[in-house]
């Protein structure tokens, strides 16, 4: 009796998007999500700190406006945020600072040896936040974080680097 197969057929979901719209459902087949850090002091603490996926898209250039329509919705009195874009594996595909209602996107390390170089760079940055964080310059501190997250932010994948070069050179 339970090996029959189902002949009635099923509904469609109802929502009032537009058809060009996907719903919350689809959006997990799209290939790249537009997230920002998660700064839940918790999760930071504990080490389980995910980015906080903000959107789905089907192509970069996709996700590439939907970080500036995000960034638009930032007010100036709002920290700077840093968007990262990734593929389907977590991979980072392109990231950016939100900045005056636009995105400024970060240019990709080019090579291993740059992207040494870039995380040397960021590690004496963090050390140098927790020196003034320290000496109770809090300001300076943080915006010593926030540099050395947009050098993080040049670390592209391997796979996705070249590509997403040439993707900011046709947005310029």
């Amino acid at each position: 009796m339970f090996d029959l197969p189902l002949q009635t057929q099923p509904e469609t979901q109802k929502t009032d998007l537009p058809p060009s719209f996907p719903t919350a459902f689809a959006d997990q087949d799209l290939p790249f999500a537009l997230t920002t850090a998660c700064h839940t002091p918790g999760a930071l603490m504990s080490g389980q700190a995910h980015p906080k996926v903000l959107e789905r898209f089907a192509t970069l250039a996709e996700a590439m406006q939907g970080a500036i329509v995000h960034a638009e919705d930032i007010t100036p009195e709002d920290a700077p945020r840093i968007l990262a874009i990734l593929d389907r594996e977590g991979r980072l595909v392109l990231a950016g600072a939100t900045c005056d209602g636009g995105v400024a996107w970060c240019h990709p390390v080019l090579d291993a040896a740059e992207a040494r170089a870039v995380v040397s760079e960021a590690s004496q940055t963090r050390a140098q936040a927790m020196r003034a964080a320290e000496w109770h310059e809090h300001g300076l501190a943080r915006r010593l974080r926030h540099h050395a997250d947009l050098l993080d932010a040049r670390l592209v994948d391997p796979l996705w680097r070249v590509f997403a070069s040439r993707a900011l050179q046709i947005a310029a």
